[in-house]
């Protein structure tokens, strides 16, 4: 019963990654389908270009949240203790498949987004503080620069970096993660690696309403 109960918790924060905000929302009150404009991603930073800031804001926080949520189901394993090895890995597993559900969702042909939002929602639900300082990295690179795309992954990279150095967790698990999610995180955007290097990457202008 107990790895039934994994398995069945496992499928479901799968489908709650899969569910593409951005694409739902822009559809169901614009017509609008986000992957045919802008980037052309499925994710909350092309939400902003395309539709605006406040429709942005709302895709931000519903994708943060499916990683809060999906970290959160371990919580309805009784069998597992709180704050356990075998309690963070499995949170890592949830949180993991929400972000594989958002890059690849199943309810929108397969293609989603980078996954960053709900990956840092995954890292909410798992150790907030820890959280606090990446995005705290990332804003700083963001009002500097104004690349999305470059606080993303130097926020990413920072992520194991900080998990060893700074709050000294020593879980194999969650460093692995952290450094695979650094990886992955980069793969996903090597298009915008390639537009940084070329001085071709779009600046953001978060604050801008579309009309």
């Amino acid at each position: 019963m107990e790895i039934v109960s994994i398995i069945v918790l496992a499928i479901i924060a799968y489908l709650l990654g899969s569910m593409p905000s951005s694409v739902w929302v822009g559809k169901a009150y614009f017509g609008v389908d986000v992957r045919e404009y802008g980037s052309g991603n499925a994710g909350a930073t092309n939400t902003f270009r395309v539709l605006g800031t406040q429709v942005g804001i709302i895709v931000l926080f519903l994708d943060i949240v499916k990683g809060v949520t999906a970290a959160s189901l371990v919580h309805y394993l009784p069998f597992v203790a709180h704050g356990t090895d075998q309690f963070i890995n499995l949170q890592l597993l949830f949180g993991l498949l929400a972000v594989v559900g958002h890059i690849f969702p199943i309810f929108e042909d397969f293609k989603g987004g980078k996954g960053i939002a709900t990956l840092f929602g995954m890292l909410i639900g798992i150790h907030y503080v820890l959280a606090l300082a990446v995005l705290a990295l990332f804003l700083v690179v963001l009002l500097l620069t104004k690349y999305v795309s470059l606080s993303s992954i130097l926020a990413a990279i920072a992520f194991p970096i900080f998990t060893i150095f700074v709050f000294k967790r020593d879980e194999p698990l969650l460093i692995a993660f952290g450094i695979a999610a650094a990886v992955m995180v980069v793969l996903t955007h090597k298009k915008n690696i390639a537009r940084l290097l070329h001085g071709e990457e779009s600046k953001a202008n978060l604050f801008k309403n579309k009309s």
